[in-house]
């Protein structure tokens, strides 16, 4: 099992589920952690609501099938209410539909009940680290759903890059003058001022150190 967060106090976490049998095992899994600390439950999606505002909470387990709100009804509201707040789903149910309202909804985890004590305090610490939390089938149904929308030309191609504009990027991360980089590719220096135009653009960036700073997080160019 992973060493507990080395926080100062331990997460605060709320859990919500409409069975207290479940809210009981869970409970026992998370409080027996030193960095985990249950301090609420609810038995629906509108006691969620409340409890998240009438007490501080880091962290927030919600069931997906609960009654007056839903566990990604509930989910839609806290996002709003406490845009902070990490919120993973516990779920009986290994459903790609499910999953996509689920992070669709603001959630960063998604996990079985059939696998909870395996998973859960491992999803928990990945929250308190803003990091996303998927058991193995929902990475695959992320990858199939992603390649299926390429394959019917679905996903944008504005949000990606040229081999051309790639290789102006690294070029211009490198730091080459837009004369060096025509030579190098053989184009002209204009060619080169639109390249870097559109990558500006395409990116959200403003200048070649925040070029530069996107290259190294691409893997482009060494820091």
């Amino acid at each position: 099992m992973p060493e507990p967060t080395t926080a100062s106090s331990p997460a605060r976490i709320l859990l919500a589920d409409d069975h207290a049998l479940v809210r009981r095992g869970v409970r026992l899994i998370l409080d027996r952690e030193p960095d985990l600390e249950v301090v609420a439950e609810a038995g629906d999606g509108a006691e969620a609501i409340e409890a998240a505002r009438s007490q501080e909470i880091d962290l927030a387990v919600l069931d997906i099938a609960m009654p007056r709100l839903t566990g990604l009804q509930a989910t839609r509201e806290l996002s709003a209410l406490k845009p902070g707040l990490r919120i993973l789903m516990l779920t009986m149910h290994d459903n790609e539909q499910y999953l996509f309202q689920a992070l669709k909804a603001g959630a960063c985890g998604y996990v079985l009940k059939s696998v909870a004590d395996r998973d859960l305090v491992a999803a928990c610490r990945a929250a308190m680290r803003d990091e996303p939390f998927l058991y193995p089938g929902a990475v695959t149904a992320l990858i199939r759903s992603y390649l299926d929308r390429v394959r019917d030309g679905e996903e944008n191609p504005d949000h990606f890059l040229t081999p051309r504009e790639e290789e102006v990027l690294k070029l211009v991360a490198e730091g080459n003058s837009s004369k060096e980089i025509a030579e190098i590719l053989v184009i002209s220096v204009k060619t080169v001022h639109r390249h870097r135009a559109n990558l500006l653009q395409k990116l959200g960036l403003r200048d070649r150190l925040e070029l530069t700073r996107y290259a190294i997080r691409a893997g482009l160019v060494e820091p």
